[in-house]
């Protein structure tokens, strides 16, 4: 039973040296812990994922918001110039439309991961954030969750292109481009397209908060977001 409870105590002390190491790391600032950092980081982006991320799944969160509005793909703008050519732009507009509706549908599923991924953050995490560029809270969510947000967008954006029409009118749109003479025709892959689209534009946004946090002292809106973030500015 001695020698249980002398392993364990070295390994509190080395874990304890090492947590030590980490804190001397930062600008001296007294009354704050790693507790402290790791939950200002956290608090941090919440708000990004609440106040940022939110707006993307109202009705125009993307279509209207020139930032992340999802564009067509290179190889189908030319769809859209040859029906405008032929006067059908009520059609390409609508099928511009129905892209980013799906858009929109999708996000909803963004928050319950990103929640998971910040309840994960370690302290190493917290740190390297903290200290990192004005995107490094970003990148450590695009890191954590990219892979399990596009399994989650993916299927939903299909069956949003259902929901929301957007199969049908994209139908239209093709066969309507690819009878036009002497043009290339094209049969686009716009459930992928429209995922990745969506990715950018959900860390477009989780970005936009990261950074007015980290350089507009009004933005940070409680005692902890004031004291961690201190931390960052005497860097």
């Amino acid at each position: 039973m001695k020698k249980i409870l002398m392993v364990m105590m070295a390994v509190s002390l080395s874990s304890c040296a090492e947590m030590q190491q980490v804190m001397n790391q930062f600008p001296q600032t007294q009354g704050i812990g790693g507790v402290d950092i790791a939950g200002g980081l956290k608090e941090a982006l919440n708000n990004g994922i609440s106040k940022q991320v939110t707006k993307l799944t109202a009705t125009d969160g993307f279509y209207r918001n020139e930032a992340v509005k999802i564009l067509l793909p290179e190889e189908l703008r030319k769809v859209d110039t040859g029906l405008r050519r032929i006067g059908l732009s009520s059609l390409a507009d609508e099928g511009l439309k129905v892209l980013n509706r799906a858009a929109e549908d999708a996000v909803k599923e963004a928050t319950p991961i990103f929640v998971d991924a910040v309840r994960n953050m370690t302290f190493m995490d917290a740190k390297t954030i903290l200290m990192g560029n004005e995107s490094s809270a970003t990148t450590y969510l695009q890191n954590s969750t990219s892979t399990a947000l596009y399994g989650k967008f993916n299927p939903v954006i299909k069956s949003s292109f259902t929901k929301v029409g957007a199969d049908k009118v994209w139908a239209n749109i093709i066969t309507k481009y690819n009878s036009i003479p002497l043009v290339n025709k094209v049969n686009p892959d716009l459930t992928d397209y429209v995922t990745n689209q969506a990715l950018n534009g959900v860390f477009k946004m989780v970005a936009v908060e990261e950074k007015n946090i980290r350089t507009n002292l009004s933005s940070r809106t409680s005692v902890l977001l004031q004291k961690v973030f201190a931390l960052q500015d005497n860097k």
